[in-house]
């Protein structure tokens, strides 16, 4: 479980393909405090730590979640989002997110809103899943808030802070970002169309 709030940047490292899996290096500042089998979340998707030499650590991702995010997308010298799990008794800062890419998404638009930025997004709205006005979304592991929202668009607000803090100052126009949708709102949507 995390909860969307970024606690450090890294750096793809190394990219080994094996099979249908790949096998991520990252560069981090936070691997002396990782340990083997931790679930570390990377651009929003929950990955298990297998391998730690010095400041590199390793993930594998499998061709079901290379299929489903834009890790299939990554290269040497790109920078992930990364969270770690939150702890048991920890402030829930953002909002519960499981770690779970529903689907990708395209950036369509950034505005620079003099102090801040408005990016706007496009995913296919065919899987069913669906935003509201002031909840939850989750765009490569950031947790936000949704300030305009269309059937198969939305838009969220970044401050300065996060714009810098996260991937999001690399995004341009057709950027792919992973989206987690919010859980209680996945719930709603099933069981009405049950």
């Amino acid at each position: 479980m995390f909860t969307g709030i970024i606690e450090s940047k890294g750096i793809v490292a190394n990219l080994r393909k094996e099979n249908t899996n790949l096998h991520i290096t990252v560069t981090s500042d936070i691997t002396s405090e990782l340990k083997i089998d931790q679930s570390v979340a990377h651009n929003g998707v929950c990955l298990t730590v297998v391998a730690i030499d010095q400041n590199n650590y390793t993930v594998t991702a499998i061709e079901e979640t290379l299929e489903k995010t834009n890790l299939n997308e990554l290269k040497v010298g790109d920078e992930v989002n990364l969270e770690r799990a939150m702890k048991l008794g920890d402030r829930l800062d953002g909002h519960i997110v499981q770690g779970h890419v529903d689907q990708v998404a395209t950036c369509t638009r950034i505005e620079n809103k003099d102090g801040s930025y408005i990016f706007s997004f496009e995913y296919d709205a065919s899987l069913n899943n669906i935003t509201i006005e002031k909840g939850s979304i989750t765009i490569d592991g950031t947790s936000l808030t949704v300030v305009n929202s269309g059937k198969n668009t939305f838009s969220v607000a970044i401050i300065p802070y996060t714009y810098e803090h996260t991937r999001f100052k690399h995004y341009q126009s057709g950027t792919i970002v992973n989206l987690e949708f919010d859980v209680i709102g996945k719930y709603v949507a099933k069981i009405t169309t049950l």
